[in-house]
């Protein structure tokens, strides 16, 4: 930093396992001042706010109103209310998937970004691991994508579906890939609780002839976390996502070294460092993924659970 700038104080909405997260990569950054952290849970905002030497604020609106700029990391159900709060006082909010609980609200968000000239950016971090690999780069169109995030059972994030909680990672990747909205949405919901979908699969067909089926499940055995895509001109490309390497056997302009590359090593770190740039350099920092891209992404999920006959949310 230069004498003449002062770094953004940012704070953190949520003390749970991605508070803490983004906790650490705004303490650790020299363009940032992390000031603290608030959750009702007052324990853990403690916890991380003493692991930084930071203030575990008792109101969300006394933190925003020092801060500059905020995560909402928080439960989906409450993303909403904590980004219009800072949205609203002038702040710009990089918030975690998925960006709100209905689209209607997603929409609100995105209109009172534009609004008030505030950067408001989506945690789809993933899209950083497809950038280290070269896959928004001059390669041939997608015509065909499969995936499957399958995971163990947790006690996290059990008030959404698994559409909302792991699929909508994928369902991210594919929109990127695709650029528009499917334009036909099939899926079957193989396990559920309470009416929320545990293992869901989908096949999402596209204007531009791309069809992908996903399959997302947070009771599977084991961890598996995979895609293919098959291009225009028959090249197929396997992709690990836990492993980070690929098989690209027709030769495609892609690194095979990705998994090197600091934004593939730590793609939520380089979330947090794309928002900061953002507001910071505006005119010159494109979003890795706007508000626009995560209320798509959320708008196709809940298309899924919808034909899966699923709840979204408790």
């Amino acid at each position: 930093m230069t004498q003449s700038i002062q770094p953004l104080r940012a704070g953190v909405v949520g003390a749970g396992v991605f508070g803490g997260y983004h906790a650490g990569k705004y303490a650790g950054d020299d363009r940032t001042e992390f000031i603290g952290v608030f959750d009702p849970v007052r324990d853990r905002a403690r916890a991380i706010a003493r692991q930084y030497g930071a203030i575990a604020f008792t109101s969300l609106n006394a933190m925003i109103e020092e801060a500059d700029i905020i995560t909402v990391a928080s439960p989906a159900l409450f993303h909403h209310d904590a980004a219009h709060r800072a949205l609203a006082a002038g702040r710009h909010v990089l918030v975690e998937k998925p960006i709100c609980a209905t689209v209607e609200e997603g929409r609100e968000l995105l209109d009172l970004a534009q609004r008030y000239g505030r950067v408001l950016q989506v945690g789809h971090q993933e899209r950083f691991v497809f950038a280290a690999m070269g896959l928004f780069g001059d390669i041939p169109r997608a015509d065909t994508l499969s995936a499957r995030r399958m995971g163990t059972p947790s006690p996290r994030n059990l008030d959404v579906s698994v559409t909302l909680d792991l699929m909508i990672h994928d369902i991210d990747l594919v929109l990127a890939l695709a650029g528009s909205a499917p334009s036909k949405v099939e899926a079957e919901m193989r396990a559920e609780r309470g009416g929320l979908a545990d293992h869901i699969v989908t096949r999402l067909t596209f204007p531009g002839g791309l069809v992908a089926e996903l399959e997302s499940s947070r009771v599977a055995p084991e961890r598996d976390r995979v895609m293919t895509i098959g291009f225009e001109g028959g090249a197929v490309l396997d992709v690990d996502f836990i492993r980070k390497r690929f098989e690209n056997g027709a030769g495609l302009a892609l690194d095979p070294d990705f998994a090197d590359a600091p934004m593939a090593k730590d793609s939520l770190g380089a979330s947090v460092q794309n928002f900061v740039s953002r507001v910071l350099d505006p005119a010159h920092v494109s979003p890795a993924a706007d508000a626009r891209a995560g209320v798509l992404a959320l708008e196709t999920a809940l298309a899924i659970d919808a034909a899966a006959g699923s709840l979204s949310r408790m």
